[in-house]
């Protein structure tokens, strides 16, 4: 589901889409249909670039999958595209959508027409046998619908009289429609990767920071009830986000405020021993980002420069305009890592470190958003500390923050 997978997708569709401008064109220019707006050319060329304009039109219901809604939508942009007497869209079972006259009596037969055709796996050109004189249905091509799993069902494009350059029109446009579902099964697929990575997150919260947490809150009960009061309400704001459930998506802003709850906790535990200096930019706190991109980097820092070490710990927390981006860093001085050892963790590899899964997790998230360029970027050695940076585009489309639930009232 890489942005390679998608990139190479998407330059399918396009190259389909110019082979259907070139067919869809013939078509038009032999029915003797006239492009409407600017002189762009030739009756063919005019034809072409009025199907990649219809193309444009017809494909965002299609990423939505095969469905009896995004069918409808976009059948009549598909019929336009060929110009058609009529045309419907299938799924293995039925008819999904009909545009154009003849709905009454050609549904029934069309899957009969279906059924054969996916026996076979190949486009068919066939007669309708309609005898109705005043039907113009009387050919269909019969072209499969694929995606992941196989053959999905099928578009059927009806004309008057056999054509070679309606054979071949639909057979590419039913190619480009496989391609819009494919592209939309990978968004689905993203979409639950992207689900499954949050929730192995969130079941990194272990049950032993929870233990830990509250044992320390339970140490100020008596000697400090005010600090135990407000940790207790930390504690409580912090698992709220933590296992929220409003989108993949939130603001720079509530990242860093559940990172400071977080450090609170860590502080109530560690004590003097922890250091912390946050360094933020007010303009870049509207940013959308992953949602739990940085805390358990954050976490990482925690764990590397107070329980793997006796000394103090020192961690800096900074977020800077830098531009399109927001420029994030998170610094320790902690026991540092091997670099072969850290290249093995983000490459998946179990190595028993204590990083498990934030650093990976975090790296392909990124990864999968804004693409491989935009990884974390981290520097470290044996007993070196370790610094991270994150770059996140301030804009990127289908990034967008879900407002943050509500918290416990402080009195």
């Amino acid at each position: 589901m890489s942005g390679a997978v998608l990139s190479v997708l998407a330059s399918a569709g396009a190259a389909l889409l110019l082979g259907l401008g070139w067919a869809g064109g013939r078509w038009h220019a032999r029915r003797g249909e006239r492009a409407v707006g600017l002189d762009l050319g030739t009756p063919v060329e005019r034809a072409t670039f009025h199907t990649l304009h219809t193309a444009s039109l017809a494909a965002p219901p299609l990423r939505a999958g095969l469905t009896e809604d995004a069918a409808r939508k976009a059948a009549r942009r598909l019929r336009s595209l060929l110009g058609t007497e009529a045309l419907c869209l299938t799924d293995r079972e039925a008819v999904l959508a009909w545009d154009g006259p003849g709905a009454d009596h050609h549904q029934r037969r069309a899957m009969a027409m279906v059924a054969l055709m996916l026996e076979s796996g190949r486009s068919q050109s066939v007669r309708t046998g309609c005898e109705r004189p005043q039907c113009p249905l009387k050919w269909a091509v019969v072209a499969p619908l694929t995606g992941e799993d196989g053959m999905l069902g099928a578009l059927v494009a009806y004309g008057s009289r056999e054509s070679a350059v309606l054979a071949r029109a639909a057979t590419e446009l039913a190619r480009w429609v496989s391609v819009q579902l494919e592209l939309s099964e990978l968004d689905r697929s993203r979409t639950r990767l992207m689900e499954a990575e949050i929730k192995a997150l969130r079941a990194q919260i272990s049950p032993h920071f929870i233990f830990n947490s509250l044992a320390a809150i339970a140490s100020f009960v008596r000697t400090d009830p005010e600090r135990a009061r407000d940790l207790l309400l930390e504690f409580a704001d912090f698992t709220r986000y933590s296992f929220r459930r409003q989108g993949d998506f939130t603001t720079l802003a509530e990242e860093l405020r559940s990172i400071e709850q977080y450090l609170a906790l860590a502080g109530a535990r560690f004590g003097d021993r922890l250091k912390v200096t946050l360094q933020v930019a007010p303009e870049v706190l509207p940013v959308a980002l992953p949602f739990l991109c940085l805390q358990p980097l954050v976490e990482n820092a925690v764990k590397h420069g107070l329980e793997d070490s006796t000394e103090e710990c020192r961690i800096t927390i900074a977020a800077r305009d830098a531009g399109a981006e927001a420029l994030i860093t998170i610094e320790d001085n902690g026991v540092g890592m091997d670099p072969a050892l850290l290249r093995r963790i983000l490459a998946g590899e179990r190595t028993g470190s204590s990083s498990g899964i934030g650093l990976p997790n975090v790296d392909e998230r990124l990864r999968q958003v804004y693409g491989d360029d935009s990884g974390l970027v981290i520097e470290t050695g044996i007993g070196a500390g370790m610094k991270i940076t994150v770059r996140i585009p301030k804009y990127r489309a289908g990034v967008h923050s879900s407002p943050p639930e509500g918290r416990l009232p402080r009195h």
